[in-house]
């Protein structure tokens, strides 16, 4: 792609993100979502074939239904308000048709049918994006608005997601696809903690995008998009396969990982207003996630394959992807659980 045309999506995709997030008028946050849906379409596309075209009419049209119900929300609430303000959503039917926009943002369950397949048909770098940065706009806005949505409805949600991100991961093998639906049961994680803290919201949210952006990276060395390209990975590089076992247990939730602390975090907060039965469903369907982690771990980093050591010699002929910040990025997915306590005290 053009370097102009690069830096003018990209200056345009910040932009966008940042307008909604900084904004308290609905017009403006709806325009900062409409200037991340034009800017993200182009890399999509790129590289140009059938899937990628495929995808990027998928998203469109999903993210363009959302956009329109997000908007007649905010009409809907001019009329009976009076304000544009995010802050002050009082018409009941109004917060339902914007609960329902945020929730095809996010592309969270029942409209996840989106994520999977758009992932699928883009490259590791645009589904680094899709799965982390576009997700920071539509969470802005459920975090100001959420004291005004119905607080029944968005939790069934949270849970039907995480239930969904569990059970269709099992079966799968492509490896973008096991990412989007683990970015669904993040996102249910989230949503079902922003009712009682949404501090511990923003916690899951930065470990969430550490963790994606860690994963992510590795598969970019390896130009791996499926479990069977990744079969090879322990004989040509070790350090990078261990890097994403440590990533994927991180990403489950388990101890003594840096993803746990969410998990703790959102349990302990949910016990302590009287939720017993519907933190427990929720840890409990997290195994289905941790269940794929390992099985992926174990065939790519647990396991050799049985090749000749001659091998490891192609590694020498591939052309080698620079990620400076992915020593950072293993560092803290992996090590910040100590710093918990320290989060605790701040809240």
């Amino acid at each position: 792609m053009n370097p102009l045309t690069t830096s003018l999506i990209g200056i345009t995709l910040i932009s966008g993100s940042l307008l909604t997030m900084l904004s308290s008028h609905w017009l403006t946050a709806w325009l900062g979502l409409e200037m991340n849906l034009f800017a993200i379409i182009p890399l999509i596309i790129n590289p140009h074939n059938p899937r990628s075209i495929e995808g990027a009419t998928k998203y469109f049209l999903t993210q363009a239904s959302a956009s329109m119900l997000l908007m007649m929300a905010a009409m809907i609430n001019f009329m009976d308000s009076g304000q544009w303000s995010l802050l002050n959503l009082n018409n009941s039917f109004a917060s339902l048709l914007m609960l329902t926009a945020i929730l095809m943002k996010l592309g969270m369950a029942p409209f996840h049918f989106w994520v999977p397949e758009v992932l699928q048909s883009s490259s590791l770098l645009t589904g680094t994006i899709l799965l982390t940065w576009q997700k920071l706009a539509p969470m802005s806005i459920l975090y100001q608005t959420a004291p005004s949505m119905n607080h029944n409805i968005l939790m069934s949600a949270a849970v039907i997601s995480i239930a969904v991100g569990g059970w269709g991961g099992l079966n799968q093998t492509l490896l973008r696809k096991i990412m989007a639906y683990s970015s669904i049961a993040h996102m249910g994680w989230m949503t079902a903690i922003i009712i009682f803290n949404p501090a511990i919201t923003l916690l899951n949210l930065s470990i969430y995008i550490i963790l994606t952006f860690t994963l992510f990276m590795t598969l970019m060395i390896n130009q791996s998009t499926t479990l069977t390209a990744l079969a090879t990975g322990w004989n040509k590089a070790p350090i990078i396969m261990m890097i994403l076992l440590t990533s994927l247990m991180s990403t489950g939730g388990l101890p003594p990982f840096t993803g746990f602390a969410p998990k703790w975090l959102i349990i302990q907060e949910m016990i302590k207003n009287n939720n017993l039965i519907l933190p427990l469903t929720m840890a409990i369907m997290a195994l289905l996630n941790l269940y794929f982690y390992m099985r992926l771990a174990y065939s790519t980093a647990l396991t050799m394959f049985p090749t000749s050591n001659n091998t490891k010699l192609n590694l020498l002929f591939n052309k080698q992807t620079n990620l400076p910040l992915l020593s950072t990025l293993a560092v803290m997915s992996t090590m910040l659980l100590p710093l918990t306590s320290m989060i605790l005290i701040f809240e």
